[in-house]
């Protein structure tokens, strides 16, 4: 009997567990330089769904790394389920140390993993190291517009010791100090804003939290979490944060 691939929107319900989901990693990829020809490395890549996406819309070959052995086997399973074994690698490893020769990658990004990366200087001087002359590094990711930003907990920490929150200025010293140049940086308040007004219909018009959703990969404090996230971003206390940034030729 045929079984059809996994629908790669079916599962944006939960495997892009980051602010603005699918429509968010759509905004960020279009600013991304990505081709079929492209060799492309996602840094936390969690369950592999945007590196999936971007797989899906434009053929390059993603690589993607996760401290977590639990996501990588999942990603691993729903890669395959979903045919994409041929352009999706992912495995398990540091991104602070990552398994790759130099200059090997076309293309890197992050979504929501700096919050957890306290030292971002070397974070992005690891990146720059396996980027190829002019490579390209897109990170979009919470960052702090005030001090003491957010109440505890929130998606990428429970306690206030798990967190790297940083501000922009943080991020821009640590790509300089990396050799980046910054090519655009874009707040996405608005469109996050307007991303957990609609998430807050849906959930009152079925009466509940949807089958698939973030709460499955978040746990069980998952509601906490997120109107934690949600009081911080509209109190202008935090932002999500595109900034897209090349290495000189």
């Amino acid at each position: 009997m045929f079984i059809p691939p996994l629908n790669l929107d079916t599962l944006a319900l939960f495997d892009e567990f980051h602010i603005g989901g699918r429509q968010a990693t759509k905004a960020f990829v279009k600013n991304l330089r990505i081709n079929a020809s492209s060799r492309v490395l996602d840094l936390g890549c969690g369950l592999g769904g945007p590196a999936r996406y971007i797989a899906g819309a434009t053929g390059a070959r993603v690589a993607g790394v996760d401290l977590s052995a639990e996501f990588i086997e999942t990603g691993r399973e729903l890669t395959g389920m979903a045919l994409m074994v041929d352009l999706v690698d992912l495995r398990q490893g540091d991104i602070m140390d990552l398994p790759f020769q130099e200059a090997r990658f076309d293309v890197a990004y992050m979504i929501h993993v700096g919050m957890n990366i306290g030292d971002k200087e070397a974070l992005f001087a690891e990146v720059a190291r396996v980027l190829k002359p002019g490579g390209q590094f897109g990170v979009y990711d919470v960052m702090a517009m005030h001090e003491n930003p957010v109440v505890f907990p929130v998606p990428w920490a429970s306690k206030p010791e798990h967190s790297a929150l940083a501000s922009r200025q943080t991020y821009r010293e640590a790509l300089d100090s990396a050799g980046f140049k910054i090519v655009s940086e874009t707040d996405r308040s608005e469109a996050a804003q307007a991303f957990f007004v609609r998430l807050a219909a849906a959930q009152a018009a079925a009466g509940g939290a949807p089958p698939l959703g973030q709460h499955l990969v978040m746990g069980e404090d998952f509601p906490a979490k997120r109107a934690n996230l949600v009081a911080a971003l509209d109190a202008g206390h935090i932002a999500p944060i595109e900034i897209i940034a090349c290495l000189p030729e």
